[in-house]
């Protein structure tokens, strides 16, 4: 499958995820206000993909700047406050911006002239394409070992090539067991009210030929308590530095259902995604998002009118329930304090 973001000839190119699982759709954005449309309308989504999504932006409002010092970092500035404003949960968001408005910084204080800056901006963004894919890869070998070499691992969500630049990072784990001969079955949550599970991670494994099965979120107890669950593996948005982690909604309960059956809870994630400047999961900004999302469903309306509907996109695990958070650097374990460190 191709990249979900890429950078082609001065445009981001990146799949249009709300057309899935129909229609493989691919589209071209010149401008860093398509860029925030994109992360809003979670055209593109997952927290590794709108980090280099965002970082792209900048790309392209550095491009399309005047050469002279003060409107080029007045633009970039602009454009990184409008691209922060899209999604407040995932932290890779602000680390994407931040990492390129450092590089556009320290380029301008060494005295770069503004065309040189423009080449050393969209460098960095597209170096941050090719890391995100060798990070990943590295996610999903040092998760590997931890999965079973015969059985079935559920995930949440869409932690998968479509929430990163390519390969993933739950499902990066997952591939990467699979890669070394293990046999892994997948349990793919639907994961309401988007059904990104169903809809992304079950269109990707099924492209790869890894055999899943969707299940609605309120299966999982179920196929727990009957032995059918080895290992819960699940993506993440952001980590606070006790180990606490946010992860799309209804990952809490899944980790509540582990602990309760004796399953081990991996996360799977980046460590941008890592924010030791959050002491608590407490901290960490939780997204809402339209009520819409509740009450219809492709458009079509499944509630009644006139009820109250609460939609948060996120919500957080306590450190206490993870067994063990995979990152591209190791594998970090209680106490996280230290580990993540």
């Amino acid at each position: 499958m191709q990249r979900t973001v890429d950078y082609i000839n001065g445009r981001v190119v990146m799949i249009d995820q709300t057309q899935l699982p129909a229609k493989l759709v691919s589209i071209e954005l010149s401008s860093p206000q398509e860029v925030a449309d994109a992360i809003v309308k979670m055209k593109v989504r997952g927290a590794p993909a709108i980090g280099v999504a965002a970082a792209l932006g900048i790309a392209l409002a550095s491009a399309s700047a005047n050469d002279t010092e003060d409107d080029y970092t007045h633009i970039l500035q602009r454009a990184a406050d409008m691209l922060r404003k899209t999604r407040p949960t995932a932290v890779n968001l602000f680390w994407g911006i931040d990492r390129t408005l450092r590089t556009a910084k320290e380029a301008l204080e060494n005295n770069v002239p503004v065309p040189q800056v423009k080449q050393i901006i969209e460098q960095c963004a597209v170096a941050m394409i090719e890391q995100d894919e060798e990070i990943c890869r590295s996610i999903g070998a040092n998760g590997a070992e931890l999965l079973p070499d015969e059985g079935h691992v559920l995930t949440h969500c869409n932690a998968g090539a479509l929430a990163c630049v390519s390969y993933g990072t739950a499902l990066g784990v997952i591939r990467a067991a699979i890669e070394r001969g293990k046999l892994i079955h997948v349990y793919a949550d639907e994961t309401r009210p988007r059904l990104q599970g169903m809809k992304l991670t079950c269109f990707e494994l099924a492209q790869d030929n890894i055999p899943v099965t969707a299940i609605a979120d309120n299966m999982a107890g179920m196929l727990m308590r009957k032995g059918r669950v080895d290992c819960v593996v699940v993506g993440a948005d952001r980590i606070a530095a006790n180990g606490d982690v946010a992860n799309k909604i209804g990952t809490y309960p899944l980790a509540v259902l582990a602990h309760h059956h004796g399953i081990p809870f991996y996360v799977a994630a980046p460590t941008s995604t890592i924010d030791l400047s959050l002491q608590t999961g407490d901290d960490i900004p939780i997204e809402t998002r339209s009520r819409d999302e509740m009450t219809h469903i492709e458009g079509h309306r499944i509630a009644p009118m006139g009820i109250e509907v609460i939609n948060p996109s996120f919500d957080v695990t306590p450190a206490a329930l993870v067994k063990a958070i995979i990152t591209e650097k190791g594998i970090a374990r209680a106490p996280y304090k230290q580990s993540l460190k």
